[in-house]
């Protein structure tokens, strides 16, 4: 007999099912897709793709990324110690801090692990450090406004991220007098950049720094941001279009610089977003003259991007999924205008039905708190075809544990 494969819909409503409310749910097989659309929009380059595990750290996560491939940008010496244990070597972990403790950056050297580093002050103490022992990647804030909103773009002149590409004169005299092998360029201009020609204007800028200063160059990183749809109209990036443009850029650059080096990506929410969703369920159905709430068993605590961003997420009743078109604010049990959705059509909502967030799967649970003493939510994985629980739901004594009791 033939294998029954389950819907979209019906594997979600049995994930919700077993293991209760709410829930984070990943598809693996989209994430590989990801992976794939990327490796075949940029053929033709010697590419290296670098997951910026900020956006979802589940060791489970890391482990698929490091099965496809997929090396790993970490921006705490905390996820750098997952990414060892998920099995990543140190060779391929890239660890790119802002504003951390030197303590911090010394505790990732001791793990062999590769700095980029932000600052003319954080340079000087490297080179006082370790001098010539580890080669480098240097940050440059490229002067370039580029992210969906002023939250989320990082390489403005602005901006604290990365290094103004002006003050390169006085990197240059600090490598020197340190002797520091500078062996990488990197920005990142933001996230959901909507003008792709935002990524060749900041290429340039990495070119001009490396034909005047860095002969010696085994890569140039170019970030991510790449923007995925949140909504059935929403403006994604043409990886294709784009890609052919970054490729013929630059091997033209290759061939100005006199060698061939690696072209890498640190892409987050491009590889993981819309692989998840986080489900919940109805709980309050409230009409108000002006407007009808549904209440949700979930709030800001495990999804604070709409409040933080105001980003959209699609909203869907799988439980009715041909009913009534109503129109309604979907909203948390926070005490906070936790608000996920407003004016939002959807089939009628009664009690208990289970209501999906869509592309909860970039800086959902890994932004996810445990405000007004809230537990974190369980995470579960459909791989080849299997639902697979990799995060356990927490419980009260999670949310105590670290807490000394002197009274």
């Amino acid at each position: 007999m033939p294998v029954q494969i389950k819907t979209q819909r019906e594997t979600l409503l049995e994930a919700i099912e077993t293991y209760g409310s709410p829930l984070y749910f990943y598809d693996a097989e989209k994430i590989i897709t990801q992976i794939e659309k990327m490796r075949n929009a940029f053929r033709g380059v010697d590419l290296k793709l670098k997951y910026a595990c900020k956006a979802l750290t589940n060791i489970n996560i890391l482990k698929l990324m490091n099965k496809h491939g997929v090396d790993v940008d970490v921006v705490s010496v905390e996820e750098a110690q997952i990414a060892l244990r998920a099995g990543y070597a140190p060779t391929q972990i890239q660890y790119t801090p802002s504003g951390v403790p030197f303590s911090e950056i010394e505790e990732a050297v001791a793990l062999g692990i590769r700095m980029n580093l932000d600052s003319l002050q954080v340079i000087e103490q490297f080179g006082e450090q370790f001098g010539s022992s580890m080669p480098i990647c240097l940050r440059v804030n490229p002067s370039i406004m580029g992210g969906g909103n002023a939250k989320i773009s990082v390489g403005h002149a602005n901006s604290k991220f990365g290094i103004p590409y002006q003050q390169f004169d006085e990197v240059v005299k600090l490598t020197k007098k340190y002797g520091l092998k500078v062996i990488g360029l990197h920005q990142h201009t933001g996230s959901d950049f909507k003008n792709a020609e935002v990524i060749i204007d900041a290429a340039e800028v990495l070119y001009k720094l490396a034909m005047d200063y860095f002969p010696e160059l085994e890569f140039i990183d170019l970030g991510s941001g790449f923007k995925v749809a949140y909504s059935a109209d929403d403006y994604v990036t043409d990886m294709e279009s784009l890609g052919k443009k970054v490729v013929e850029s630059f091997n033209a650059f290759t061939k100005r610089y006199g060698k061939p080096i690696q072209l890498w990506f640190e892409p987050g929410k491009y590889l993981v977003s819309e692989c998840g969703y986080l489900l919940t369920k109805a709980t309050v159905i409230k009409h108000n003259p002006s407007v009808s709430f549904v209440g949700i068993d979930s709030g800001l605590n495990h999804l604070i991007r709409p409040m933080m961003y105001d980003a959209y997420h699609e909203i869907e009743n799988l439980s009715n999924s041909d009913g009534e078109k109503k129109m309604y604010h979907v909203v948390g049990y926070i005490c906070e205008n936790d608000t996920f959705g407003e004016d939002r059509m959807l089939n009628e909502v009664s009690v208990g039905d289970v209501i999906s967030i869509k592309n909860a799967g970039a800086y959902a649970f890994s932004m996810a708190s445990n405000y007004n003493s809230r537990v974190r939510p369980a995470e579960v994985m459909l791989y080849n075809n299997e639902l697979k629980l990799i995060r356990r739901r927490e419980t009260l004594e999670d949310v105590l544990e670290t807490q000394i009791e002197v009274l």
